[in-house]
């Protein structure tokens, strides 16, 4: 995507209480960066930020509950002056998750292994909050894309949806 900023967050590996608040400070800091490049016409693509955060701790994967924290962070995201878009990428085929679960290259995380039933219940659980976004904030655009498709096709609908 041209002349369009990247950040791709991994957040904390830490599922302790105190990652709590290396979490916040984190996503108080990025929102802070993004208020700070309003009304500048630049492009930003964030991959996997608070929401994730919440999916993990929606799922247990964390000790703590970020829900709070998260509906706070959604909120302030809603009132920035950007075209906002909240995009889903899923599997209605979920039994290609095996397929694409045994390349080469995943990151070995310990607390949301990679597996079948993990895939699908983060997938379903952004997929519920994508409709929960779709119903609190009509502001944000929320698109949810089925990945199933050959990975052109995907890409050009991405694109697409991007200029």
């Amino acid at each position: 995507m041209p002349h369009t900023n990247l950040y791709r967050l991994n957040g904390t590996s830490d599922s302790s209480h105190a990652g709590l608040a290396k979490s916040i400070k984190m996503y108080e800091n990025l929102l802070n960066y993004m208020e700070g490049l309003e009304n500048d016409s630049i492009n930003l693509v964030f991959d996997r930020t608070f929401f994730t955060e919440e999916v993990y701790c929606r799922l247990g994967y964390k000790e703590y509950k970020f829900t709070e924290e998260y509906n706070k962070l959604l909120d302030r995201l809603s009132k920035m002056d950007f075209d906002i878009k909240y995009i889903t990428l899923y599997l209605e085929d979920t039994s290609l998750f095996e397929k694409r679960l045994n390349r080469e290259g995943k990151a070995d995380v310990k607390y949301a292994k990679f597996d079948v039933t993990n895939s699908i219940n983060q997938q379903n659980t952004y997929l519920q909050m994508a409709e929960e976004i779709k119903v609190k904030y009509p502001q944000i655009n929320v698109i949810n894309i089925a990945t199933d498709r050959d990975f052109e096709e995907v890409k050009k609908d991405i694109l697409d949806i991007m200029s």
